[in-house]
């Protein structure tokens, strides 16, 4: 097997290791068919031809990395101007651990919650320490490297701009960041796993992405509102509450190191970024045996039972699919989106902050000036922000954890597999999207008057356009055909292309509100444009006969 350059580097660790009674030769060669693993794609029957072009061990994680370091170079300017060092490694770190913890909700909680190591190696005469050390290291070094094609741009050009200290500070920042955030992770997902069990633990889960999403973007918000700025100036006032916002504490030592300014909240924050993530790590080593024992309870399928179909879907199946043919797939790709916890895994968080983030720059507004200029305002368009989800959750839509079954397709007495394409988008607008864009509207009704319905009706229309325009991601690929190991390569840039259109439609719709009847023409021509392009791709992308 390929000797990998990272394991090279942990191999200089060995001794601690080594010193916590860790095996450390079988936890590395766990690791290194972890990596190999990793680094192989499966293909599936209907892309064979695409598979061929790729290297054999190609890791889709490590070429999409490039988003991340797109994103360091916006961080630049936040490290490099000003001395106002608690603010800005503050916002840093908080970006930082928003981003790093979002990834590590969506992509590594199926390592972490990962089953099947024990039934193969527990066997053997492998001890449980070993394994749980694997298994941390396994996501950790993910997380280096997501951190460090995060960061590395702005660390290495502030420690130019600061210094050395500003670098070291850096770098013991990230580490202990990064050990907090696994940690925490660990932790939620221990308190869940003991209180619940079966088919309803891995149901609570899944709610639970949304939940730690929602609370993210909600956090990182307080961070914000954590300091003032008055003439132009950044001033922090401290507070007790601010113990509670991990983001300050590893802001601080710069504060207290490089501006060498001293008080009993910075050296307060300080010890909390060093000794928090310490003791945690030391919580989670002393809880895994009960963590690992518990993970068990994610096998038992005990209380199951069946969903009943609710009979307004019945009746919402025969409204909006056309041939019999439809509402077979209708049904069959509702069954796949509500029993795919690894589709739930990977697009329900973003349910979550599409429910947050119109409310987040909204309350930005409130503060700027008023909740009267709000509601007078037409800040009403902030619900496009809802849309956010639907480039990833369409994208998703080609993966399964099932995809071997894919040959059933070819197999169907069909005459086009354009009816299931069209029942997969139709199954995501009714099941993710409508329920969140029925709960926003009814708060923003409220917030704003009934004068917005017809904004809220062309946002609708719009977002079914936008579902088809991002179905072109589905192109060449059958719905539910894919293994969930290849979405890591999935287009970021083509999901970030996708995001603009959306702001270029919400503009259309601005401009819309200032001419006399705009929005009700628009309104109109929406509908045949959906229309037309519901017709045109349902021929040229979904058609494979």
């Amino acid at each position: 097997m390929k000797n990998f350059q990272t394991l090279r580097f942990l191999d200089l660790f060995r001794g601690l290791f080594e010193c916590f009674g860790i095996n450390y030769p079988v936890m590395r060669r766990i690791l290194t068919v972890k990596l190999t693993m990793d680094g192989r794609r499966t293909p599936t029957i209907f892309n064979q031809n695409a598979k061929k072009k790729k290297k054999p061990e190609e890791n889709g994680f490590i070429k999409s990395l490039g988003m991340y370091v797109l994103l360091s170079v916006m961080l630049i300017p936040l490290v490099i101007f000003g001395e106002n060092y608690l603010y800005q490694m503050s916002i840093f770190y908080g970006i930082v651990m928003f981003l790093v913890m979002t990834s590590m909700i969506s992509d590594f909680s199926n390592v972490l919650l990962d089953v099947r190591d024990k039934g193969i190696l527990l066997t053997k005469p492998v001890e449980k320490k070993t394994l749980n050390a694997a298994k941390t290291v396994h996501i950790c070094i993910y997380l280096f490297f997501l951190t460090g094609a995060l960061t590395v741009a702005p660390v290495v050009i502030g420690a130019f701009r600061h210094g050395i200290l500003f670098l070291l500070l850096s770098l013991i920042g990230l580490i202990l960041v990064n050990l907090f955030i696994v940690v925490l992770t660990a932790i939620i997902y221990y308190f869940i796993l003991r209180f619940f069990d079966g088919e309803k633990l891995k149901d609570i889960i899944n709610y639970v992405q949304i939940g730690l999403s929602v609370s993210i973007a909600i956090g990182y918000q307080v961070l914000a509102r954590a300091f003032s700025i008055v003439d132009m100036k950044i001033s922090f006032s401290p507070s007790w509450w601010q113990f509670f916002i991990p983001p300050i504490w590893f802001g601080a030592p710069f504060e207290l190191f490089l501006s060498h300014h001293s008080n009993v909240y910075l050296i307060g924050f300080s010890l909390l970024a060093l000794l928090v993530p310490i003791i945690a790590i030391v919580i989670y080593s002393r809880m895994m045996p009960a963590f690992e024992r518990n993970l068990q309870k994610l096998t038992n399928n005990s209380g199951a039972g069946k969903r009943k179909e609710r009979q307004w879907k019945n009746g919402l199946i025969n409204i909006i699919c056309r041939s019999n043919e439809e509402k077979v797939f209708f049904r069959f790709a509702d069954n796949m989106m509500r029993n795919e916890r690894e589709f739930r895994l990977k697009v329900y968080p973003s349910l979550g902050m599409s429910l947050i983030l119109p409310f987040v720059f909204m309350f930005n507004e409130i503060q700027m000036n008023s909740f009267a200029h709000l509601v007078s305002s037409k800040w009403y368009l902030a619900i496009y922000m809802c849309n956010l989800m639907i480039p990833n959750a369409v994208t998703m839509l080609k993966y399964s954890g099932k995809y071997k079954g894919a040959w059933i397709y070819k197999t169907a007495p069909i005459q086009s597999l354009a009816p299931l394409y069209s029942a997969a988008l139709k199954v995501f607008i009714v099941n993710l999207f409508l329920p969140v864009y029925i709960i926003l509207s009814a708060i923003f009704i409220g917030i704003f008057g009934m004068k917005i319905i017809d904004d809220l009706l062309v946002m609708f229309v719009t977002a079914i356009l936008y579902t088809v325009i991002c179905s072109n991601y589905l192109k060449g690929t059958l719905p539910f055909s894919e293994s969930f190991e290849d979405a890591q390569q999935s287009g970021g840039l083509k999901i970030i292309l996708a995001l603009l259109l959306m702001v270029v439609f919400a503009g259309i719709h601005l401009a819309a509100t200032f001419i006399p009847f705009g929005v009700v023409i628009y309104f109109i021509l929406l509908i045949i444009g959906t229309i037309f392009a519901w017709k045109l791709a349902n021929r040229t992308v979904w058609n494979f006969s």
